[in-house]
């Protein structure tokens, strides 16, 4: 009987034959010479698009978890690549390390967030991927394999984004930094203000990004700054019944526009500001309960704030059931050849839908916007491109597919999904 398997919104759903948690590399090379294929990776079902999908193998690498080794005097660290982001986060802090950025979720696998150019904010801070020093992986043959920036660094660029599909990830090693402590402010502004100023504005801290509610008028700025201060409270999160609050009034006053947004932009008004200090593990994540999906562009920097205004208007003027906040961050240019942010300073603006609803609708009317501005989907995020689409989008595109050739000759990792992103024929 074939097992089930779904993301976490729900919303992608699998019955492979088989759900595989092995035990370490070894076995995990077994799976790949003879399980039923394809082999796909699952990290914590986070991805919104069907990387993870198959009906042939569905690989859980929970099982393959932990520090390997650490380098003091570098701040670097060899971690499996079962790791969750939250137990990570404790295990670099226990030995005197930190991540030099996050996003605001750490329930993801630091495997899958790699493959997936998963992000934080800030425009000289790059994703995840950027701290890579080494891969270790299981080729499409059951080979294990290992390439480092001394003996390899294509290699690294070539694989650090890699969609599961260039090798089944087993060890990382990245390059951190010290551990830090972080002031982190928050407070609410008009949007026109923000978009106005937006590049002042993110570029005046080490890491900012804003949210803007739908139907105010107003965004919440949050930065991020180094501090020596001693740590403060952390206040208590409220987003969660933010959400619920936005929900109920979307509810209950669908058919009363104006006065909606009367009292979404006095509420969000009224939102207290927020001023504290923490050690760098207690600032980046926050709790996210309410389940969505979740589009997410990364564009040439300088058009952000135009593509935001756009989507802003489309999201009021015929998607009045949208409530979950848009939300906007900034990237560091990168040299991974998959890497949405290659070679080029990004915005990246993020718009979700309650999962309990069809998000697609809303999806289908904002990517041409976010396309017309030369933007790259999130891996991991909903978007409709395929191979013909991404080759004009990456310079290094037919390298990357000729590296993912080598890799995995007989196509083991390469599931419906898979095949039409890289336009290979099944």
């Amino acid at each position: 009987m074939a097992n089930a398997w779904s993301n976490w919104s729900g919303f992608v759903t699998a019955s492979p034959k088989v759900i595989a948690t092995p035990a370490d590399a070894g076995e995990l090379a077994e799976l790949v010479h003879s399980a039923p294929g394809p082999l796909r990776v699952a990290g914590a079902g986070h991805s919104f698009t069907p990387l993870v999908q198959s009906d042939g193998t569905i690989v859980s690498m929970e099982k393959i978890a932990g520090l390997v080794s650490h380098d003091a005097e570098n701040s670097g660290a060899r971690v499996r690549a079962g790791t969750r982001l939250g137990d990570l986060m404790r295990i670099l802090q226990n030995i005197g390390q930190g991540l030099p950025n996050m996003g605001d979720i750490d329930r993801q696998a630091i495997g899958g967030a790699l493959g997936t150019a998963t992000h934080g904010s800030g425009p000289t801070l790059g994703a995840y991927h950027t701290q890579l020093e080494a891969v270790q992986f299981v080729d499409g043959q059951g080979k294990l394999r290992e390439f480092s920036r001394a003996s390899g660094q294509d290699m690294i660029h070539a694989t650090g984004v890699a969609l599961g599909a260039f090798g089944i990830l087993t060890e990382v090693a990245m390059n951190n930094v010290a551990t830090y402590r972080l002031r982190r402010r928050k407070w609410v502004l008009p949007i026109a203000d923000m978009l106005q100023n937006f590049e002042t504005m993110m570029a005046a801290h080490r890491s900012a990004e804003f949210y803007y509610i739908p139907f105010s008028g107003y965004a919440q700025f949050i930065a991020s700054d180094f501090s020596d201060a001693a740590p403060t409270p952390r206040p208590t999160e409220d987003d969660e019944e933010g959400l619920a609050t936005l929900r109920k009034l979307r509810t209950v006053l669908r058919w009363l526009p104006s006065l909606r947004r009367a009292l979404i932009r006095g509420a969000v008004k009224k939102v207290p500001s927020e001023d504290y200090v923490q050690d760098w593990l207690n600032v980046y994540a926050s709790d996210r309960r309410t389940k969505f999906n979740e589009m997410e562009y990364h564009l040439p920097y300088e058009e952000g704030p135009k593509v935001l205004a756009e989507i802003i208007a489309l999201t009021e003027r015929h998607f009045p059931e949208v409530y979950f906040p848009i939300e906007v961050r900034s990237v560091a240019p990168d040299e991974f050849w998959l890497s949405p942010f290659y070679k080029r300073l990004t915005c990246s603006i993020a718009i979700h839908h309650d999962a309990a609803s069809d998000p697609l609708p809303f999806m289908r009317a904002a990517e041409p916007i976010f396309r017309k501005y030369g933007g790259r989907p999130h891996w991991g995020k909903m978007h409709s491109l395929k191979a013909a689409d991404f080759k004009k989008l990456y310079p290094r595109w037919d390298d990357a597919m000729a590296v993912r050739r080598e890799i995995d000759p007989e196509n083991r990792f390469v599931s419906l999904y898979m095949a039409g992103l890289f336009g290979i024929q099944q």
